[in-house]
């Protein structure tokens, strides 16, 4: 079975294509970035090319994949609402053209990756898959709308697929932008004894999901969940004050954040059920949040030396 993952040189995306490799899969990755080397899977052929280029038909012409992984996407919040047309052209229209393509080249199912903010301000304590839609940023409703045309694209040509919705995911190899970009930013911040910015006033909270646990559950989706909707978390959730406490403590530093004003676009709150995605892919995350955080140290004290 050939699997198409677009976006697959990314943070996310790297995970998937290794968890893919190592289950026997055939993979072949479609890029705007060439990615950095130590996320990118050698025995994995890339293309680099955004996914809202025309010259995308070309590559499943070639390939002929027999369902797509889709993680490509603008997931920066703030540059969102900074730059909305540019959000809307490549999380929007971009996921069309990879459905029109998918249609065209007879692919049997997606896999599209959603996001949290699509709930916005949910006053929910913990988030299910039927809580009302309401993003409060550009990127928020640019996910979303995905999630419609996938629904259409079913409807009207039987194309297949399972949304699933991420609650901040961290790990290795991730960058600063993103969901769960405050994580390496704690840490690249407290390795040079510097006082990391909390926006707020650090009591907004989090639900952070591993990436290697992320990357299973878009395996386990090529078969199984079809048409459905699934939340992929921890189930957990933390305050940001609570998280650089931890990290620092992993860290054995003695340094105090500076506050700073909220960001226009962050939701304060956020915890997403799981136990739809637990029953419907066999799945359910492996690594709780302290293991996860001294493998992302570890991570990123090792490169610094290298």
């Amino acid at each position: 079975m050939k699997i198409l993952v677009t976006g697959g040189n990314g943070f996310i995306g790297s995970y998937v294509v290794n968890s893919l490799v190592e289950g026997g899969y055939k993979v072949v990755i479609v890029d705007s970035s060439i990615g950095n080397k130590n996320s990118i899977n050698k025995k994995v052929k890339c293309y680099q090319l955004n996914i809202t280029d025309k010259n995308l038909s070309n590559v499943f012409d070639k390939e002929r994949p027999d369902a797509v992984i889709h993680m490509a996407a603008q997931v920066d919040v703030s540059r969102s609402v900074m730059e909305p047309i540019m959000d809307a052209e490549v999380n929007i229209l971009g996921t069309i053209n990879v459905l029109n393509e998918c249609v065209k080249y007879k692919v049997k199912k997606v896999v599209y990756s959603s996001t949290s903010a699509v709930y916005g301000e949910n006053v929910a304590s913990e988030i299910s898959e039927n809580e009302k839609i309401m993003p409060i940023s550009f990127y928020g409703i640019s996910k979303y709308t995905p999630e419609l045309y996938l629904e259409a694209f079913f409807k009207i040509h039987g194309l297949k697929y399972t949304i699933l919705r991420y609650s901040n995911v961290y790990g290795e190899r991730q960058g600063i932008k993103g969901e769960g970009g405050v994580i390496p930013i704690f840490i690249h911040e407290l390795m040079e004894d510097r006082s990391p910015v909390i926006f707020g006033d650090g009591k907004q909270t989090r639900d952070f999901i591993y990436a290697g646990d992320v990357a299973e559950a878009n395996v386990s989706a090529l078969n199984a969940a079809d048409m459905e909707v699934l939340n992929i978390s921890s189930g957990i959730s933390i305050t940001i004050l609570q998280l650089f406490e931890q990290i620092r403590d992993l860290m054995g530093k003695a340094v105090t954040p500076n506050f700073r004003g909220g960001r226009s676009g962050d939701i304060l709150h956020s915890r997403l059920a799981n136990s739809k995605a637990i029953m419907m892919l066999s799945w359910e995350p492996k690594v709780n949040l302290p293991e996860g955080l001294r493998k992302t140290i570890d991570y990123y004290k090792e490169i610094k030396l290298q």
